[in-house]
């Protein structure tokens, strides 16, 4: 078991790491609850529900709302009716809800924690390795229409619980997704950790050792920035590398036609062919291409307008004044913010488009 603990301006928790620790969750919890909501999804309640329960305190009264699985489930109409059944299980300020699943109720679950009657505690278990990104940092969040992740809150757990043998029967696209964010992660850090992540198959080789290795180094390097800034006023911008496009590509196809991860390995290709244009510079694009081709990422995707594209990149929350803010790099481990005017968008973007699918 490995656990670090995050520290924020506003609290502190931690991030337990290991094999088997559904099992003794109740020795995780920060204090005593007596009335628990696990939020879950179709997929894992079936999977992971009754071991939960079965290992949260006898004492708590304890009730499980369940959502479809799948990013468009992020959705207002969710949302209110988990605030319901919120309501409708008599949960206080001294209640907990626990996010049992990946990314997408991750998110949900905790925008519900945070809102209803004004935030009670929430803890993550996440079930996904894409979770390992999402699951700290205190980003909690729905879907629009119009974008990703534009109504939402900071809004730090009471702690995340990780158990990884939850990660090593996923299927290959959930390894796919999860994995873009360990990419990303050794981009913007670390040249070692980068390598040796473009170094290993995902799909038919990933051991846990090595996996749980690469999940302790993201969350390593995700818990660093966020410490040091935990609202996304700077540095912590720097974690959206790839994120700018990948968003535009998951609204524009519709929530749940591509994940995220796939999207996002998506953008970090184009944030990288900018950063080389921009700065004149080598950066390692094909490395990173032809392994995500080994791993079996979609890559040609089906045929955008970059005229749509722009517009949601313009809406994206880094956005600023209308202007598209990406996040590049000058070298590895080098992230940069940079302002990207919109012809010079449409025409990088044109040209990756058309390279991307030829």
């Amino acid at each position: 078991m490995h656990k670090q603990t995050i520290t924020t301006s506003t609290n502190q928790y931690d991030v337990i790491v290991g094999n088997g620790i559904i099992d003794k969750i109740d020795e995780f919890l920060p204090k005593e609850y007596h009335n628990i909501l696990i939020i879950t999804d179709t997929i894992v309640n079936d999977l992971y529900s009754d071991s939960v329960k079965k290992n949260l305190p006898s004492s708590a009264h304890i009730s499980v709302s369940v959502v479809p699985a799948g990013e468009a489930s992020k959705s207002i109409d969710q949302y209110y009716r988990l605030l319901t059944a919120a309501i409708e299980h008599q949960l206080d300020r001294q209640s907990l809800i626990i996010a049992l699943g990946g990314g997408m109720i991750g998110d949900l679950a905790g925008f519900v924690a945070a809102t209803y009657m004004r935030g009670i505690h929430f803890i993550q278990i996440p079930t996904t390795i894409l979770a390992h990104d999402s699951s700290v940092g205190g980003k909690v969040a729905i879907n629009h229409p119009e974008g990703k992740n534009l109504i939402g809150n900071f809004y730090p757990p009471v702690a995340v619980i990780y158990d990884t043998d939850t990660l090593i029967s996923l299927p290959d696209k959930e390894k796919r997704s999860g994995y873009a964010e360990v990419v990303k992660h050794g981009f913007i850090s670390d040249q070692d950790f980068l390598h040796d992540v473009l170094q290993t198959d995902i799909t038919s080789q990933l051991h846990a050792a090595k996996l749980i290795d690469h999940l302790q180094k993201g969350i390593a390097v995700k818990a660093n920035v966020v410490e040091k800034d935990e609202k996304e006023s700077n540095i912590r911008k720097f974690l959206n590398f790839g994120h700018t496009l990948g968003h535009a590509i998951e609204s524009e196809l519709g929530y749940g036609k591509i994940t995220h991860g796939e999207a996002v390995a998506i953008g970090m290709l184009f944030a990288i062919q900018v950063s080389e244009k921009t700065y004149d510079i080598t950066l390692p694009y094909h490395p990173l291409k032809n392994w995500l081709e080994k791993n079996g990422y979609p890559l040609n995707i089906p045929s955008l307008q970059v005229e749509r594209l722009v517009e949601r990149m313009k809406k994206d929350k880094k956005s600023e004044n209308a202007t598209v803010q990406m996040v590049l790099l000058k070298g590895i481990g080098e992230p940069i913010t940079e302002n990207i005017t919109d012809q010079a968008l449409s025409n990088l973007l044109e040209n990756f488009l058309r390279e991307l699918g030829s």
